[in-house]
C-alpha cells in the first residue's frame, strides 16, 4: 500500500506537484534521516544531506524507473550517495589541514625514488597535481574534477598524458 502511495506520489512531483512531495518527504524523511545521521555521525550535516537529498529528489523524479527498483530504495541511494559525497569532501579537507598545518612542501615520493621524483618534478603543474590527487590520494576523476574545477575532459588529458610523459622518463 505504501509503495503505491510513494510511486503516485512521485509521479506527481515528476510533473511539478508540491502537495505530492510534501506527502512524500512527510512519510519517508524519517527514515531517510536516520540513514543519514547513521552514515555521518552528525545531525548538522545530516540535516544538510537530507535536504540536498531531497532537492536531488525533486529534480530528479522523472528520472525514476519502475524497473529498477522500489521508489523509497532509489529514494535512499539518493542520499546514501550524497552522504558518501559529504564523507570523501570531508576526508579531503582534512588532509588539506593536515598538510597545511604540517608543511605542504612534503615531496610526492621517497628521497630513493629520485629518478621517478625527477620524472614527476618534469611534469607540467597542472598534470603533476592531477596525477598526486588521483593516484597518490585516491581521488576518482569526478573527485579531482571538483577539487580542481576544471573539466572532465581536461582533467582526464592531463593524467594521461602525463602517465605517457612519466611512462617515456622512467623508460618503461
Amino acid at each position: 500500500m505504501q509503495k503505491e502511495h510513494h510511486l503516485a506520489w512521485l509521479t506527481a512531483v515528476a510533473q511539478g506537484d508540491q502537495r505530492a512531495f510534501e506527502h512524500l518527504y512527510k512519510d519517508t524523511s524519517g527514515l531517510i534521516n536516520a540513514i543519514c545521521r547513521k552514515m555521518l555521525n552528525s545531525p548538522a550535516l545530516a540535516d544538510e544531506a537530507l535536504q540536498e537529498a531531497y532537492v536531488r529528489i525533486w529534480h530528479n523524479a522523472s528520472d525514476y524507473q519502475t524497473d529498477k527498483g522500489e521508489v523509497l530504495s532509489w529514494m535512499v541511494s539518493i542520499a546514501r550517495y550524497r552522504c558518501l559525497d559529504m564523507l570523501r569532501y570531508q576526508k579531503v579537507r582534512q588532509e588539506e589541514e593536515y598538510e597545511e598545518t604540517h608543511g605542504s612542501e612534503q615531496p610526492i615520493v621517497a628521497e630513493e625514488n629520485s629518478q621517478l621524483a625527477h620524472c614527476i618534478e618534469a611534469l607540467a603543474p597542472e598534470q603533476r597535481h592531477a596525477i598526486h590527487l588521483a593516484y597518490f590520494r585516491g581521488f576518482s576523476h569526478g573527485e579531482v574534477v571538483s577539487h580542481l574545477g576544471d573539466p572532465l575532459g581536461t582533467v582526464k588529458s592531463w593524467i594521461r598524458r602525463g602517465l605517457s610523459q612519466l611512462k617515456r622518463c622512467l623508460g618503461i
